[in-house]
């Protein structure tokens, strides 16, 4: 399949006349004379999954929208990216917007929604200025579809999609309890479809190029500083961790071998051993982690594991709302034991206790407590004679 995002990255936006010529809105004029259904086998058969960190069938939301009861339903495209090491929902908007544009009409139009709302992150002013400018140019050739762009606080959570709804709706950005799904009861009550700004980049794609050119479909990767060329890449579904480190992003910033990746800040730590790993979310999630966004990170030998976990940890602990108690006990707790481990103060057993953390992961109105416990559970795990020095030395073995 040929590239899809080529331009430099210093490139000005494209524009609306570039877009169209190379074939941008000729998918959404075709889907207004077809009837809706197609236009969502069509997704499905792409085997799109959600690019926003959890791998959704996107077809299955996108269907889940369209027949639940009610007239009134919303699209949201959600673009609040505030993890640490990802940067391509930033980059899609600044130098693509129409793209995600044209995603978020098809997908109101699968669905059956008459207004959408383009959820972006209130510190990126180039992606604002950017989607503001193209939304204006756009508006045309959005018929009777109202889109309305509103900005998404500066925190990691807001990019939760029940948070981007509080904050749609005026409150503030706090997760909300599930069930009910957005697809159910989302913004307003009403029944609600919402996609990471990627997502819907790449339901422009597939419908612009085809199945066919589609094939496997692509990703965007953020390559962090750990990387000898950091930056968004494009890659092609199936293309392998070796690959990506290498050959993409030309090794590590040390240049010493690769001791430990992480495909996503919220995902768990592979090994060296793993680099033959194709990714994908299934073949990843076999190997023990998730893609999650795709902001990949590598250490190298010779760094130190309890370092990053304790970057991680510090993190979490900050970015959790406060909302739900069991979330602030596990960001909190395992920051601590991390910190202590860190600077030579041992706490037992601290395997079991990262287990024990994981075990109220799960009983908040998010994700998160989970996310933050992924990483860390899997460094100890992975690197225990790292972590064993570090609680009786306060240094990594020698």
């Amino acid at each position: 399949m040929p590239l899809l995002f080529t331009r430099p990255p210093d490139a000005p936006p494209e524009t609306l006349d570039e877009y169209r010529a190379a074939g941008g809105y000729e998918a959404l004029s075709k889907a207004r004379s077809s009837d809706p259904e197609d236009l969502i086998r069509l997704v499905e058969v792409s085997g799109l999954l959600g690019r926003g960190g959890g791998g959704f069938p996107a077809a299955r939301k996108w269907r889940a929208v369209r027949q639940a009861p009610g007239d009134e339903k919303y699209v949201i495209a959600n673009g609040a990216e505030h993890e640490p090491g990802s940067r391509k929902d930033g980059y899609l908007i600044t130098g693509y917007p129409h793209r995600v544009i044209e995603g978020l009409a098809l997908a109101a139009l699968a669905t059956g929604a008459r207004r959408a709302f383009l959820y972006l992150a209130e510190d990126v002013d180039d992606a604002l200025r950017s989607a503001s400018r193209a939304l204006d140019d756009a508006a045309p050739l959005l018929a009777d579809l109202e889109v309305r762009l509103v900005r998404a606080p500066g925190t990691y959570v807001a990019g939760e999609e029940t948070a981007a709804l509080s904050v749609i709706e005026g409150g503030g950005p706090w997760p909300r309890p599930k069930p009910p799904l957005p697809v159910q009861a989302g913004l307003r009550g009403r029944p609600t479809l919402v996609n990471n700004v990627e997502t819907l980049a790449m339901v422009a794609a597939i419908g612009r190029v085809g199945l066919e050119a589609w094939g496997r479909g692509v990703m965007l990767c953020t390559l962090d500083d750990s990387f000898a060329r950091p930056g968004v890449h494009e890659v092609p579904l199936g293309t392998t961790l070796r690959t990506l480190v290498h050959e993409i992003g030309g090794g590590t910033r040390g240049g010493r071998p690769v001791k430990a990746i992480l495909p996503a800040l919220s995902s768990a730590f592979l090994p060296a051993s793993a680099l033959d790993v194709p990714m994908t979310h299934d073949e990843v999630r076999a190997a023990g982690s998730t893609l999650g966004s795709a902001g990949v990170s590598v250490i190298e030998e010779g760094s130190c594991v309890v370092e990053r976990a304790l970057e991680i940890a510090r993190f979490f602990q900050l970015a959790q709302c406060g909302q739900c108690p069991p979330c602030g006990m596990v960001t909190s707790n395992a920051a601590m034991i991390v910190a202590m481990l860190h600077k030579g103060t041992p706490v037992g057993d601290h395997g079991q206790l990262m287990a024990q953390l994981a075990a109220f992961a799960n009983r908040g109105n998010c994700h998160l407590p989970a996310m933050a416990v992924a990483p860390l559970q899997s460094a100890v795990t992975l690197f225990p004679a790292d972590f064993e020095a570090h609680a009786r030395t306060g240094r990594c073995p020698e």
